[in-house]
């Protein structure tokens, strides 16, 4: 990890540290983690808490692997205080969209960096949305963009049906946020890439037009 920003690596230990401490200690586990009931009695930190906190080692070690391919590009195109600042507006921005859509569910919970670090990755994509991406299940690279777009329609398509025990919205709202705070963290992309803010944007858009509709 030697070629990693100290941003990153910090994030990364903090990620590590607390989701373990958490693997070994259920009521330090239950204390963080994000619950709709806890929320709603006032204990706010829940909301950035639960973004350190992960089901298993599986699910961490996916998210800090996604975070360690994509942290260079936003660091090194903007700067660590800007990453910082995309990173856990994400996590909020995605947090509070998965509090929108589950505010009625009670006991509904959920913990993960997955909404800060797709904040990263759109962040990332936005960006540089030329450079591709190469997957297990994906035989060719494929351009940064169409892995964006595809992401964020993915993730309207599982909150739409409820795929699996994933907090989709959060995926989504953490993109968002990535999109958002990067957008105005460098408003000279709107000379350089309007294009690909455009299509970027149509998920999002689909999301809120279907929402409106109650299709979700």
């Amino acid at each position: 990890m030697d070629n990693l920003n100290p941003v990153t690596i910090i994030i990364i230990a903090a990620n590590v540290i607390i989701s373990y401490r958490g693997f070994g200690d259920f009521s330090f586990f239950e204390k963080y983690k994000f619950n709709i009931g806890g929320i709603q009695r006032g204990e706010k930190i829940r909301m950035f808490s639960s973004g350190f906190l992960h089901a298993d080692t599986q699910h961490l070690l996916f998210n800090m692997l996604s975070l360690y391919f994509f942290a260079d590009v936003v660091i090194n195109i903007l700067n660590p205080l800007q990453f910082i600042i995309i990173y856990v507006g994400s996590l909020i921005l995605g947090n509070l969209l998965s509090y929108y859509f589950h505010k009625n569910e009670y006991s509904y919970s959920a913990v993960g960096a997955s909404g800060a670090v797709s904040g990263i990755i759109y962040s990332a994509i936005l960006l540089q949305p030329g450079m591709k991406l190469m997957f297990f299940f994906i035989p060719i690279a494929i351009p940064a963009y169409l892995f964006g777009i595809g992401y964020l329609l993915y993730s309207i398509y599982g909150m739409k049906n409820k795929i699996g025990n994933i907090g989709h919205d959060a995926h989504f709202g953490g993109a968002v946020g990535g999109y958002l705070i990067t957008l105005f963290l460098a408003p000279w992309l709107f000379q350089t890439n309007i294009l690909m803010i455009g299509l970027l944007a149509l998920p999002i858009v689909l999301l809120f037009v279907l929402k409106k509709m109650g299709k979700i």
